[in-house]
């Protein structure tokens, strides 16, 4: 399996993340997965959390009609989705203390950091991830201690 980022967004500031403007994300992401992994742009699964604007019927049809599969996200598991329990925090501790002139700024050294993810790390975090899985599903969907 290929893994790695093939898609990431800066919301502008000011911009409210709602349904609408998560489908334009979600269209730019089905775009760019047609463009750099064709193979999969008809069978590819989606784990995001339950934040309103992921959830919105406008977002559950948009994915219903383009086939993307859903993952389910249990209420109380915010550690469960990859970014936030390997994306993210890489990138907070090598940015932090960090100071960066602007926001154009923050987002060149946002990107950098993501582009340097070596690509053997990646299968690490699947690993992660689906033991993270596997504890939820023991746990029935109810707090667990973390990994």
């Amino acid at each position: 399996i290929d893994m790695e980022v093939i898609h990431k967004e800066f919301v502008p500031p000011g911009q409210t993340v709602n349904a609408v403007f998560y489908v334009e994300i979600l269209t730019r992401l089905r775009k760019r997965i047609a463009h750099v992994r064709p193979a999969i742009v008809n069978n590819w699964r989606l784990h995001h959390d339950n934040a309103p604007s992921h959830t919105a019927f406008r977002v559950v049809e948009y994915l219903a009609q383009h086939k993307v599969a859903m993952l389910p996200q249990p209420p109380y598991s915010s550690d469960l989705a990859p970014p936030d329990f390997f994306l993210f925090p890489r990138i907070k501790s090598t940015l932090k203390g960090k100071h960066h002139a602007s926001v154009e700024a923050l987002q060149e050294a946002v990107t950098r950091e993501l582009n340097s993810i070596p690509v053997q790390v990646f299968p690490e975090a699947y690993e992660n991830w689906k033991t993270r899985w596997r504890q939820c599903v023991d746990a029935e969907g109810h707090y667990f201690e973390k990994v």
